[in-house]
């Protein structure tokens, strides 16, 4: 089951992790990272579909 963003958030503050580092890690854009996280819904192709599924706010299907 997905995450909400406001989770994945909650999870990121707890382990006193920052998105911009997550997405470096990632290999993904940071400022493409942040504007996933800043939508009302998941994305549905590209990169941000690929972002919020390895976030875990979008199943992969």
């Amino acid at each position: 089951m997905a995450k909400s963003i406001e989770q994945v958030k909650t999870e990121f503050r707890k382990q006193g992790r920052s998105f911009s580092d997550w997405a470096k890690e990632n290999n993904f854009p940071p400022e493409l990272v942040y504007r996933v996280l800043k939508m009302n819904r998941p994305p549905i192709r590209g990169e941000s579909h690929k972002i919020a599924v390895k976030l875990g706010i979008k199943d992969d299907y």
